[in-house]
């Protein structure tokens, strides 16, 4: 597979949201399933996110996922109200679709790659569990998203 990632396997789509409580019902309701559990993004400690390169330990957000298909999901994300990317398209978009993710191997290539592709990094951290890391890439200019770098340890 060619291409700046070397996939096209979509992992996941996020809906940046005002009140996660309401629209996870909403969306439990249009898919005929039960709601799924809200979660926090997880403790600075363990997450080290930094965000336009800075450290940002206040940076977090409520998340709620469906499965809406083989290894794909819907993530539903409140901002906390802190500077971070979500919070920045919440202010600027209001509600909406914030990125696509993407599974990857070799992170720092990957992002090297989407750089010379255009993308700026806004934001990067471990997951909650430290299993694995993120990194959110603007390409909103070309892609009209953000793209979403998922690896998994």
């Amino acid at each position: 597979m060619s291409g700046i990632l070397g996939t096209n396997l979509v992992t996941q789509v996020a809906i940046i949201v005002k009140d996660i409580e309401t629209t996870k019902k909403k969306f439990a309701q249009f898919f005929g399933v039960e709601e799924p559990q809200t979660t926090l993004g997880g403790d600075y400690k363990v997450t080290g996110t930094a965000y336009m390169g800075s450290p940002a330990p206040k940076a977090g957000a409520k998340l709620a996922f469906f499965s809406v298909g083989p290894n794909v999901s819907l993530e539903l994300i409140e901002p906390n109200g802190e500077q971070s990317t979500w919070q920045d398209f919440l202010d600027k978009n209001g509600e909406g679709i914030h990125h696509i993710a993407f599974g990857v191997k070799g992170m720092d290539g990957k992002i090297a790659a989407c750089q010379e592709f255009g993308m700026t990094l806004t934001q990067r951290g471990k997951y909650r569990d430290a299993s694995g890391e993120y990194a959110y890439l603007d390409a909103t200019k070309d892609l009209k998203c953000f793209i979403e770098l998922l690896e998994s340890y």
